[in-house]
């Protein structure tokens, strides 16, 4: 039997102006794979030509983040975003990160939606349409990073995009396998041990424990750090070397 192999990626390049959120130089000497704020939620010109910088330096696979156009909200709130005009934004931001990611001898590898867009596309069939329609207009065969089994997901299967299975170590899930909301208690794990230890299931076993106590099947390639936490640097140090003294090799996925 082969050892398990997992991608981590991490929000990054999440400020704007003299603002910031994300800890990018340290997360990107852990991390396989980075999702670049694309100016929507967060991120602007300069942080974004920073980032792809250094990730193309480090080796680091270079992902658009993309969502709502919702910069005092983070991109923590959903909208009612007509479906043509959530394409033409969806292929605005990822066509800004490329130029960027090109210019640093790099190259956009994969799109992945953030926040309110993220959950949203979960289950609006309409919405995760109009995101793989955004993707398809800006011009490259980008992989989308998402939920398995999510309808973003099947609009990029529809579509003859390829995806790659996300899952979360320091979110709690639901039993069919969803995100709690993060307005509910205990949406977020805090505890950095058990963050650790449920990397290690995640990525050995393909499981998670949902918040009633079920076990859930969540068969991942990419597992997901988040940057904008306190300690992610020290956090997502701690998580590789767990899954690397688990015997998981830690690749990026693109």
């Amino acid at each position: 039997m082969t050892d398990p192999v997992i991608d981590l990626n991490a929000d990054l390049g999440e400020g704007f102006g003299r603002w910031s959120l994300t800890d990018d130089d340290s997360l990107l000497s852990v991390v396989t794979s980075a999702n670049v704020a694309c100016g929507f939620h967060a991120g602007d010109p300069s942080t974004m030509r920073r980032v792809c910088d250094l990730a193309a330096e480090r080796g680091v696979g270079i992902g658009a983040q993309v969502s709502y156009r919702d910069l005092a909200g983070f991109g923590r709130r959903s909208m009612d975003v007509p479906p043509d005009e959530l394409t033409a934004e969806i292929a605005y931001q990822i066509g800004a990160l490329e130029v960027f990611a090109r210019a640093a001898g790099a190259r956009v590898t994969y799109v992945k939606p953030h926040g309110a867009l993220y959950n949203r596309s979960v289950h609006d069939e309409e919405q995760a349409a109009a995101v793989i329609e955004g993707v398809r207009l800006a011009g490259g065969p980008y992989p989308v990073l998402g939920l398995p089994g999510s309808r973003l997901h099947q609009a990029a299967g529809s579509a003859g995009l390829d995806v790659v299975a996300e899952a979360f170590a320091d979110r709690a899930y639901t039993a069919e396998g969803t995100l709690v909301p993060r307005r509910e208690a205990g949406a977020v794990i805090t505890d950095a041990d058990a963050v650790v230890n449920r990397s290690v299931t995640l990525a050995r076993e393909g499981a998670v424990t949902a918040a009633d106590g079920e076990v859930v099947r969540v068969r991942a390639r990419s597992l997901c750090l988040h940057g904008d936490t306190p300690g992610a640097a020290a956090l997502a140090r701690r998580v590789r070397a767990e899954l690397e003294a688990a015997g998981v090799r830690v690749a990026a996925f693109a």
